[in-house]
């Protein structure tokens, strides 16, 4: 199969990296979080690569695997989990030790697992396990940004993949015969000269896309452990584990000298480099290339976002916009007109005028935002506004997986040209609520929306029960019933009221 990336003679990690990431983004070939640079993407079609991963006779006689912690990689993480097989996640950035062992509910449902395959679920389902734990690992899954069909691969360059195998060399969880497997888009499976390849770089063994699997009977050897020189004082006060590990290893009789400390920059403290990684990240002279922030505000103009805001690219703090009201819509006073002569007509044209400029769009002119933390049930507001019309079509949205977040949501309604003006998130009960300004709009989305599905799941749109039966469109003002069932879906003919908070798409 002919690589769709073509690399340079000469081009560097760095260049590929930026090739890939720039690829994927131009061709819309990844999910939330966007934009991909400097991730590993989390690529479409992820979960049919991941499910590639069943039927590898070494999985399936696998007791113990080992898979990283980013998002494409998540159902990996499930399919482990299901298979009752032992899972071990590292902890994000090394922070806070080297693995934690997912620890599921007692007789835990699929949905249950689902949860426990997010990176929520790491958190709430896992135990730590240490470097003096006697630990041996089957199988190690990892992502990546490029890789060779000769089992080369390249990270995005901080080398914590290549250090969490060098510590299980260490502690002896892994050996040379341990298989290594990565999962990746049809796009990321690039060729590029072994020159590339360091000591330290982890080779794979089986490289699994969405639509093929790949045996690369790689010769290179994998690292044998840390490599200390490649390390400073500076990284093992950023990652505390190393401290540990090189204590054990030198009351071992090991050679363990670190390398020289890094460069300080004025004003900035000392620039890192990656830890086991491509050294420091260039200072690019050539064109630059931002970190581009693909979520839009109401008025469809690049989101600038602080502190604490959900989505990638957002800036230190936040720059406030200047809120612009609606403008009014005066009702002269001239003699004869039917607005002035306060006729019922020239009334209602008025309180017509003003409707569509609260609700134009997806936000109205002059929206503001209350927004909550992403994921939680939030609210949105418009201003002045006291609720939503009473000419919209609401539109069910059932079966939301758990662990979704409301801007992934967001994302696949902008894909498949289903915007709402309104969004109720539930994800809570896996549900929400979506208003159109009219039926044809409503039908249109529904039709749009048919065969949706995210995180592996299938979701269903109908109309709301408040839509069908002639009654009058808009959510009814009753209270909906909160229920203790957990499962995957509410029926709209149960519970489809007033939502209990909401959320503007911007």
């Amino acid at each position: 199969m002919e690589a769709a990336i073509k690399i340079s003679s000469g081009a560097t990690k760095w260049d590929i990296r930026q090739k890939v990431w720039d690829h994927i983004e131009e061709n819309n070939l990844a999910n939330f979080p966007r934009p991909v640079h400097n991730r590993i993407p989390n690529f479409k079609c992820a979960v049919e690569a991941c499910d590639r991963l069943t039927a590898l006779e070494e999985f399936k006689s696998s007791q113990t695997v080992k898979v990283n912690p980013d998002r494409p990689q998540q159902q990996a993480r499930f399919v482990t989990l299901d298979a009752k097989k032992t899972l071990l996640v590292p902890t994000p950035r090394l922070r806070a030790g080297l693995f934690n062992k997912i620890t599921p509910p007692e007789g835990a449902s699929k949905e249950q697992l689902r949860v426990c395959s997010t990176s929520q679920g790491v958190k709430e389902f896992s135990v730590p396990v240490g470097l003096d734990a006697k630990v041996k690992v089957d199988l190690v899954v990892v992502g990546s940004v490029a890789v060779s069909e000769k089992g080369y691969r390249i990270g995005k360059g901080e080398g914590y993949a290549d250090m969490e195998y060098g510590m299980m060399v260490s502690m002896g969880a892994v050996t040379e015969s341990t298989v290594v497997i990565t999962i990746v888009h049809d796009c990321q499976v690039v060729d590029f000269s072994e020159e590339l390849v360091e000591p330290h770089d982890l080779t794979v063994d089986y490289i699994l896309t969405p639509t093929r699997i790949i045996k690369t009977d790689c010769l290179l050897p994998k690292p044998e452990g840390i490599i200390w020189a490649k390390l400073n004082k500076y990284m093992l006060e950023k990652i505390p584990v190393l401290k540990k590990l090189r204590a054990l290893e030198l009351a071992a009789g090991k050679e363990v000298v670190l390398g020289p400390e890094p460069p300080v920059e004025p004003g900035r403290g000392p620039r890192g480099g990656d830890p086991q990684g491509d050294g420091l990240k260039p200072r690019r002279n050539g064109r630059p290339r931002p970190r581009r922030n693909t979520q839009r505000d109401s008025d469809g103009e690049p989101r600038r976002e602080g502190p604490g805001r959900d989505g990638p690219g957002g800036n230190d703090e936040a720059v406030p916009r200047p809120r612009r009201r609606p403008a009014r819509v005066r009702r002269e006073g001239g003699r004869g007109d039917n607005q002035a002569n306060g006729s019922e007509e020239g009334r209602e044209k008025v309180r017509g005028e003003r409707r569509g400029r609260s609700w134009r769009g997806s936000a109205g002119e002059g929206g503001r935002e209350r927004k909550g933390k992403e994921g939680e049930e939030g609210e949105e507001g418009m201003e002045g506004d006291h609720g939503p019309p009473s000419n919209v079509t609401t539109v069910y949205l059932g079966g939301i997986p758990a662990g979704l977040r409301v801007s992934e949501l967001k994302t696949a309604l902008r894909e498949k040209e289903a915007l709402p003006l309104r969004l109720t998130w539930q994800g809570a009960q896996h549900r929400a609520f979506l208003d159109y300004g009219d039926p044809n709009a409503a039908d249109q989305a529904m039709e749009a929306l048919q065969g949706l599905s995210l995180n592996g799941q299938s979701l269903h749109a109908e109309l709301a029960k408040n839509q069908r039966g002639g009654r009058r469109a808009g959510p009814s003002r009753s209270r909906p019933r909160s229920r203790p069932d957990s499962g995957t879906k509410a029926e709209p003919n149960e519970d489809s009221g007033e939502p209990q908070k909401e959320e503007v798409v911007e």
